[in-house]
């Protein structure tokens, strides 16, 4: 079975690049960033604030996600309900980051994340996957890119789903979501001697996807 980890902070292309990977080895996709952006929404809803901790950590051990095909896609599913259109919203983002950083909250999370693993291989995305949720996989990849890159990116994403949101907020908001997740006491965002790093700045996401499909062919 086959586990591919693709980490990396926001903007870098992770979920184009884990889609396409995923396709090409015939394995699902497991967008755990998606994971806690569904919790995040969850905590929003419930007029939770995000800092509380024992607040948070109790939705979330009372949160079902899990991931449904839906036109080839894989698309994330909190208690039943699909809530794909709902979670890419700055607000979402920046609650995404502060309710990751809860411990509890990881712990429920990584366990779903390895359970799906398990079930059936997949290509998963994040910032700890190659650490933390699966770390004895050979298929470890850390794509990077430079800030000016990665907020374009982002901002540009936004817009095509009608999101209202500038480039120089976009930028602050992924400076503060970068502090957050490399420096949170749980699971910090990290890269180590074990991972393939891939800087993506000048990279079309095909040439990043060929360099990862070609890494997992050549170690068998």
């Amino acid at each position: 079975m086959i586990i591919v980890a693709i980490d990396g902070p926001s903007g870098v292309g992770k979920s184009s690049t884990s889609r396409a990977v995923a396709r090409r080895l015939a394995i699902p996709h497991i967008d755990t960033g998606a994971m806690y952006r569904a919790v995040a929404l969850r905590v929003i809803e419930a007029g939770i604030d995000p800092s509380d901790e024992i607040g948070v950590v109790d939705l979330a051990s009372r949160t079902t996600v899990d991931f449904e095909t839906r036109n080839g896609e894989n698309e994330v599913v909190a208690d039943g309900e699909n809530v794909a259109g709902k979670i890419r919203t700055p607000e979402v983002s920046l609650v995404a980051s502060t309710v990751s950083a809860h411990p509890g909250v990881r712990r429920r999370l990584v366990a779903l994340q390895q359970e799906i693993g398990r079930r059936s291989g997949g290509v998963l995305e994040g910032r700890d996957i190659g650490t933390k949720v699966f770390p004895d996989t050979p298929h470890k990849f850390f794509l990077t890119a430079s800030p000016e890159v990665r907020a374009g990116r982002r901002w540009r994403e936004l817009k095509q789903k009608g999101v209202d949101a500038s480039l120089e907020e976009v930028l602050s908001d992924q400076e503060r979501r970068d502090r957050q997740d490399s420096t949170r006491v749980d699971s910090p965002l990290t890269v180590n001697e074990t991972y393939r790093v891939i800087d993506t700045s000048e990279m079309t996401v095909e040439e990043v996807v060929d360099v990862i499909v070609e890494s997992v062919g050549d170690a068998g």
